[in-house]
């Protein structure tokens, strides 16, 4: 029998006994060879018990230290900051100023589309934060893990059809498998947001005419139609629908209402179709039709002389030139980010804070059109 002294340094207590018990027992087998088997019985029951000791510590051991695994699981499922729990505040939250009823569900996807992949590891990471962002981007889930987010509430889905593969060579794909290994969780809103009675289109009509419809220092007096109405929208929301005719009570001036979309959505130029742009700085405008995104097919038979909206096809621009219509489109998620800052941010954030105070609401940095427009003269 070999015993390697400079290993027993490093044993628990109750190893080192055991040790120190076999190193006895193998000095008394040498020391009896010979005499009575009784001797050498002795020897036997000392390292029977040495090592059904060292076994009873290695299995009190193992169980021991499972015991500990299975308490940081359960710990972590309960971590309010990252566990099913947080996300689903966040979602009630969500639903309640925008209800999934009202999307358009016969091709939109949304919904909680990533739910928390709960570890101790994504657990003790994460924070009651919660990152709003127009599109969900490979940026900006790398700005959601550098931020600790438990939650990202994505206004297109990331999830569109089905997925055939899940590898890192697709960037949708390895966006997915990031935030799933980070544990954080996605909910998309899309349409529910802009049928709301309080949604996108309504911030976009508050654009268009200055101000809120209720305002009483509104710059120019409108009138408010829903385009297309809800068909039966849930108790409380009556008024949802997509798209909105705004009708001024008096002729407004074209290039204010131009000057008006840019500013509020951050942009020095923006695109403009018209049946006549030398008129552009003078024309007035009786009524003028909002959509976000591309809402050429929402608006097309509204009875507007303006359409405002994200992107337009070079042929729907064409037929509404023919048609006396002016087109400004300020690009396709231009027309819908500044509603997360102005709108989505304050409003989730008070529902938030009455259920836990240290939660922040961010808009996403990272988060932007993948469009602009580039004066050559400057480069």
């Amino acid at each position: 029998m070999s015993i390697d002294f400079e290993r027993s340094k490093s044993l628990t207590p109750i190893q080192s006994m055991s040790f120190k018990l076999a190193r006895a027992s193998a000095h008394i087998s040498r020391r009896s060879c010979g005499s009575t088997a009784s001797l050498r019985l002795q020897s036997l029951n000392i390292s029977t018990t040495v090592h059904n000791s060292a076994s009873h510590f290695s299995t009190a051991s193992c169980l021991h230290q499972t015991h500990l695994a299975t308490t940081n699981i359960k710990m972590a499922a309960s971590n309010k900051y990252s566990s099913a729990g947080f996300t689903a505040q966040v979602v009630a939250a969500m639903r309640k100023h925008y209800p999934e009823e009202i999307a358009d569900r016969r091709w939109d996807n949304v919904g909680l589309l990533l739910d928390n992949i709960v570890t101790t590891t994504t657990a003790t990471q994460k924070s009651p934060v919660v990152l709003l962002t127009n599109d969900l981007t490979y940026a900006v889930a790398e700005e959601a893990v550098q931020k600790k987010a438990s939650v990202i509430v994505s206004y297109h889905p990331f999830i569109f059809s089905g997925l055939k593969s899940i590898t890192t060579k697709d960037p949708q794909q390895a966006t997915l498998l990031l935030l799933a290994s980070n544990g954080i969780a996605v909910y998309c809103p899309h349409t529910a947001v802009d049928a709301a009675p309080n949604g996108l289109n309504t911030w976009l009509g508050d654009i268009v005419s200055g101000g809120p419809a209720s305002s009483s220092s509104t710059a120019a007096p409108s009138d408010r139609t829903v385009i297309t109405p809800h068909a039966s929208p849930p108790a409380g929301f009556e008024g949802s629908g997509y798209g909105l005719l705004c009708t001024f009570r008096q002729p407004e001036s074209l290039a204010d209402i131009i000057r008006r979309v840019a500013s509020r959505v951050g942009m020095r130029r923006v695109m403009v179709a018209s049946p006549d742009p030398s008129t552009i700085s003078m024309a007035r405008v009786g009524a003028v039709a909002v959509c976000a995104g591309s809402g050429w097919d929402v608006v097309k038979s509204a009875a507007a002389d303006v359409v405002v909206t994200g992107e337009m096809s070079h042929h729907n621009a064409l037929k509404a030139v023919q048609e006396g219509k002016t087109v400004v489109a300020v690009f396709h998620s231009n027309s819908e980010r500044g509603y997360l800052t102005e709108v989505m941010k304050p409003l989730l954030e008070g529902e938030l804070k009455q259920q836990e105070h240290d939660v922040q609401v961010l808009v996403s940095t990272a988060d932007r059109d993948p469009f602009d427009i580039v004066d050559v003269s400057e480069l």
